[in-house]
């Protein structure tokens, strides 16, 4: 079974009818990211966050580089699960990583990316990217973005209780896809692997989330130099704010032939 699926027994009812029969839900467990830097000889915690396994060492890269304490993967030496739920990134010769920009406390639930932030002004981060250029959208693109995207999601449809983040050429053929209990785990691990992969920026893809655009979201694309954010469900003020400001396209309640564009 996959790691991220639990197996459970429930009673479902039905009318007058009680059964008890095996159903699974999604696994949410915990994560601990720690930095080791090359001169030192214990690694240093950063951040738990509660996500579903899988694709750990992508989440804990994209987690370091939206957070802005990684800038290239040429800073990494290697990136190791360890059991027991441990991602350790060990950073190359003379490359050192200033913990207090991080400003968090060590634990992220699964439904808040920034919570545990020290202050106001922890929770932005700023990118090295600029978004001068942007993905040409065609609706006829758009609208056939979901039902990709529904095909792909193998834990949603085993569970119902897992969010999505996928990233799509302008031209609407699938690159990337993660899902996790956490929407922002998802996205850093889909924005890990493009960095594993030395793929940053990525301003002509068109991201697409499962359900809602909240700040955190919006911030992260931003660091990956992503200009076109797509949401199934509604953006928060402060994410169309955001995404106004910084010059991303944001596009909300994406159906099969509707959306709302915030940005």
């Amino acid at each position: 079974m996959d790691e991220g699926l639990h197996p459970i027994k429930i009673n479902r009812i039905q009318g007058n009818e009680n059964r008890e029969v095996e159903d699974v839900v999604a696994v949410e467990a915990p994560l601990e990211i720690q930095i080791q830097h090359f001169t030192e000889d214990k690694p240093t915690a950063i951040s738990v966050t509660m996500r579903t396994p899988g694709d750990d060492e992508e989440l804990a890269l994209g987690f370091l580089f939206t957070e802005g304490l990684l800038r290239d993967y040429s800073q990494v030496k290697a990136v190791k699960y360890h059991g027991e739920n441990i991602v350790k990134v060990y950073l190359q010769e003379g490359v050192t990583v200033e913990l207090q920009s991080v400003e968090r406390n060590f634990y992220t639930t699964s439904s808040c990316g920034v919570c545990g932030k020290a202050s106001i002004e922890a929770i932005t981060t700023k990118t090295q990217y600029k978004i001068d250029h942007k993905a040409e959208l065609k609706d006829e693109v758009l609208f056939t973005l979901k039902a990709t995207l529904a095909e792909q999601q193998s834990l949603f449809s085993a569970t119902g209780g897992i969010h999505a983040a996928a990233l799509f050429s302008e031209e609407g053929s699938l690159m990337l896809m993660h899902e996790d209990v956490g929407r922002h785990n998802a996205l850093d691990k889909l924005i890990g692997q493009a960095f594993r992969r030395n793929q940053l920026p990525l301003p002509k893809s068109i991201l697409l989330l499962s359900g809602r655009a909240s700040f955190e979201l919006i911030q992260k694309a931003r660091m990956a130099g992503i200009g076109t954010i797509v949401s199934v469900g509604a953006p928060s003020s402060l994410a169309v704010e955001l995404a106004g400001k910084n010059g991303q396209t944001l596009i909300g309640f994406l159906k099969e032939a509707s959306y709302n564009r915030y940005a």
